[in-house]
């Protein structure tokens, strides 16, 4: 046998099919996977057995819901086509796919060119910075001309547009889009192929396709310039992959789908990811290729390929794995919340945790809990009517809607500052940040003008983390800001204390110390819209839609019709497709995408009717968390200034510095953490050089340095006047069980004995202490887990539900619990249950809570050898220690 010659080396191209709905965009990817040799057969929409809709939904509507993925192999080009979902309603579906694609084809209808949705498209494409290829569709009908739609192309999309099935043109009009492009071919006469790719990839060059995918024209010439001009990425060695969607198989496993985008995956192979402030490692059970509703399991996926991935419960779309950072977000957000109403009776907080799953497979639903009702926000009509479907087929519960509301955003109008500060006992931050009105449109953009020897890089980067983590909501409505320009001024953390969720706590309260002080815009959605009337009805419709504040353009007619295109609100436009459709006894159709958000010409009314109160949302506070007297102190928001420790340096423009003086020169609390035994020998060292030390407690308190702003009972908010009652003790039963060395032995060889170890040692303690012990135990993992509260003894045990963590479990009650009685909450040594310090807790140590319940099981012994020995006196007693001195036995 001759020696085998090795494989070569393919080209993987991750390519997406992108269109306004009804453009064709399904029957161009059974014309592609046909000629690709992928499938046998042409399948047709409307015979509903299309390849790729696979959903029974999908098929009867004729729409694309879900987006799918098929393999073609063409020549030494593999190419991964990813079918995305064309109405409107599921853009945020089609979004989400664009974070993976190396490329993607754009279908234009011949016969309606450039709409609505298709601009919308465009946009994302260009702000995804992905390479675009042009497929203008059904160019058999009547009225498609291929020189007026080019020209049209042109004018909408730009210069870059070029037919690619002109061969006599194609040169001259791609050197026109490069200056290093048209000297080559001024001085060569032609272009190579790997400059046109270099010029398709930078989205200077745009090849343009005519053909018609129902008659399988103009597929083979698509085909072949994907084949021959698609640019290739490149990979690193390095593993990474993006996650851009989650699904359920028929099975009910949980499937993540993800691009590898650097190195390759191979089955079995553990994952790490992060979850808020918890680090996970899970293994990747099995890797499947999917073409269609088929797939096939391998064994390694390369750079460039799209899995689906078995046996990973906490990966998110929009997550980043191996170096792939996280993704920033969806620029299309629904701007219509709806009330979910349980028709057949079912327990709200199960159907909760059934939403929750749709949830995980689209965020932008935004499933939320207010106030014994579940809300979800919603795209439109058509998403809606599939959610009902969806759940009552997967879930087999019944649901409808409420009246929708508009989502509205909140932004500002000048510069502030806003201090955040979080310095419970033995905990340190310090937050400044610069809040600037940003571009419309712009979202949450980030900057620091902070040295890195003032904070540490690391800290700042934590900063940034934790303004992007979640939305920040402003102060009008409750509704999340954007367009808003945050700069770190300044930061503090302190060398010992300071851990990484003392920082999320300043920044929050940062966010929203400034906003409690800007000038608040608030801001509602604007679609973009296409109204198709007939002629005799063009003045009612232009009369509607300027009295709802909307913007019209000159009217075009469009045979014997008349379109009008502008902008306007959504709350106008929301219920009025129905209202077109009796005025113009069905002949009007309105199309709808979003155009962003402008400020409310209804301010006022809307706030009034939201009757939101920044100040009693305590989820979100602008209040501050200073240390004094050993015990964390809320400053209310605006005396935090007062009581800041950093000078960010910036003052509002037109103020001069306000003269401070010198800051007392007092040891900072919360600065030493030494032991009791470590305290009496230095204080000996002391007293033998200086002298007897008095005590401080025993001495006059001192007046205030400061007046208190506000002498209302309401306004104070120091913790040591509102415990009373008994104290407080809840543990994180398995943190301290895999702390204490004890334990963690024990649970390695039978866990259930571990637990019954804590729970023995725990009721000597609450015993001898006499405070209240509430062990929590995490039991998130277990499916359909709805949680117990059990008695131990003289303890209660507590096992979360389904979804909760120990650490959720115990910030909830700390805060109810933390209002009338001291809480302390042991813990390991790690950033988790920072949070819960916000609500007057005090975190113990699991080293430090394990020398305390060494120091009660002595002490508790001791007093039991008093007592025996006090017993020891009885007749029966000293008979029986004689008996058992002579050696007579029991």
């Amino acid at each position: 046998m001759g020696e085998q010659k090795p494989e070569k080396t393919k080209k993987h191209i991750c390519a997406g099919l992108l269109a306004h709905v009804d453009a064709g965009k399904t029957t161009l990817s059974e014309a592609l996977l046909y000629r690709a040799g992928a499938i046998r057969r042409l399948g047709r929409v409307d015979h509903q057995d299309a390849f790729l809709d696979t959903d029974t939904m999908e098929r009867q509507r004729g729409i694309t819901i879900f987006s799918k993925q098929a393999v073609l192999e063409l020549g030494d080009t593999r190419v991964t086509l990813l079918d995305t979902p064309g109405h409107v309603d599921f853009s945020a579906e089609m979004e989400r796919t664009l974070q993976v694609l190396d490329c993607a084809v754009l279908v234009i209808s011949g016969t309606d060119g450039v709409q609505g949705h298709t601009r919308t498209l465009w946009d994302l494409l260009e702000r995804y910075q992905v390479p675009t290829f042009l497929f203008i569709n059904k160019m058999d009908l009547a009225g498609a001309d291929r020189a007026s739609l080019l020209a049209h192309l042109k004018d909408k999309l730009g210069g870059g547009c070029v037919d690619f099935g002109d061969p006599d043109t194609l040169w001259e009009e791609a050197a026109v889009c490069d200056e290093a492009a048209l000297e080559q071919y001024l001085e060569m006469g032609e272009l190579p192929e790997d400059m046109i790719s270099r010029l398709i990839g930078e989205r200077k060059l745009f090849p343009c396709f005519f053909g018609s995918a129902l008659k399988v024209e103009g597929v083979d010439e698509l085909l072949a310039g994907v084949e021959r001009y698609a640019p290739q990425p490149d990979y690193p060695a390095e593993f990474g992959a993006k996650v851009f969607k989650i699904t359920r198989d028929a099975q009910g496993a949980r499937l993540t789908h993800m691009k590898i985008t650097g190195g390759a995956l191979h089955t079995k192979e553990l994952l790490t990811g992060r979850e808020g402030d918890t680090v996970w490692q899970e293994k990747a059970d099995q890797l499947r290729l999917y073409s269609g509703s088929k797939f096939h399991p391998v064994d390694t996926a390369e750079a460039g390929a799209v899995v689906a991935v078995t046996g990973l419960s906490h990966t998110f779309p929009g997550q980043g794995l191996g170096i792939e950072p996280d993704w920033s977000g969806a620029v299309l957000q629904p701007v219509l919340t709806y009330r979910v109403e349980l028709t057949d009776g079912t327990d709200p907080h199960t159907a909760l945790q059934k939403l929750r799953q749709l949830e995980e497979e689209d965020p932008q639903l935004h499933i939320v809990w207010n106030n014994g009702e579940i809300h979800a926000q919603l795209m439109g009509e058509v998403q809606m009517e599939v959610l009902q479907r969806l759940v009552r087929e997967r879930m087999g519960m019944e649901i409808s809607f409420g009246a929708g509301a508009v989502c509205y955003r909140e932004t500002i109008a000048n510069a502030v500052e806003g201090i955040g500060h979080f310095e419970p006992l033995r905990h340190y931050a310090e937050v400044h940040l610069l809040l600037e009105p940003g571009e419309p449109g712009s979202g949450i953009t980030l900057a620091s003008v902070c040295p890195t020897d003032k904070l540490d890089l690391n800290w700042q980067r934590l900063i940034f983390t934790h303004l992007l983590e979640k939305p920040h909501l402003g102060v009008l409505t409750g509704s999340p800001i954007t367009d808003i320009k945050i700069t770190l001024l300044a930061g503090r953390a302190h060398e010992k204390h300071t851990e990484g969720g003392d920082f999320r706590q300043a920044t929050y309260r940062a966010v929203r110390h400034g906003l409690m002080q800007a000038e608040s815009v608030l801001l509602e959605p604007w679609y973009r819209f296409r109204l198709e009337v007939p002629a005799q009805q063009v003045g009612r419709a232009m009369t509607d839609l300027q009295q709802m504040g909307g913007k019209v353009d000159p009217p075009e007619t469009v045979g014997e019709e008349t379109a009008l295109t502008g902008t306007a609100p959504v709350a106008g436009l929301r219920d009025y497709a129905r209202e077109v459709a009796v005025y113009t006894r069905g002949q009007g159709r309105l199309s709808c995408v979003p155009a962003g958000y402008f400020p409310c010409a209804e301010a006022e009314a809307v706030i009034e009717a939201m009757g939101y109160d920044p100040e009693r949302d305590v989820e979100n506070t602008a209040d501050s968390v200073f240390c004094s007297h050993g015990a964390g102190v809320v400053i209310p928001w605006r005396e935090v200034a007062q009581h800041a420790q950093v000078d960010s340096g910036w003052r509002p423009q037109g103020t001069e510095p306000e003269p401070k003086e010198a800051p007392p020169q007092r040891r900072p609390v919360s600065t030493y953490a030494g032991t009791a035994a470590q305290d009496k020998e230095l204080q000996a060292i002391f007293e033998r050089t200086y002298g007897a030390v008095k005590r401080e407690s025993f001495l006059p308190p001192k007046a205030p340095k400061r007046p208190v702003a506000d002498h209302s009972e309401e306004k104070r908010r120091e913790l040591k006047q509102a415990f009373s009652g008994e104290d407080y003790l809840l543990v994180d039963g398995y943190n301290i069980i895999f702390a204490w060395d004890e334990l963690k032995k024990l649970a390695a060889e039978h866990l259930d004995a571990a637990r019954k170890k804590l729970c023995d040692l725990l009721c000597n303690y609450q015993g001898y202490r006499k405070c209240r012990v509430i062990l929590v135990f995490d039991a998130y993992k277990v499916k359909g887990g709805l949680g117990s509260v059990e008695k131990y003894h003289n303890i209660t045990i507590v096992y979360t539900k389904e979804a909760e963590t120990a650490d959720a479990y115990i910030e909830r009650a700390t805060y109810e619990i933390g209002r009338q009685h001291r809480v302390r909450v042991a813990t390991s040594d790690g950033p988790e249950q920072i949070i819960i310090l916000g609500h007057g807790a005090l975190r113990l140590s699991a080293s430090a809570f394990h020398e305390e319940m060494m120091e009660v099981q002595k002490q508790i012994g001791d007093t039991v050898w008093q007592n025996n020995r006090k017993n020891a006196n009885s007749g029966a007693v000293r008979a029986a220690l004689k008996k058992a001195k002579e050696g007579g036995g029991c």
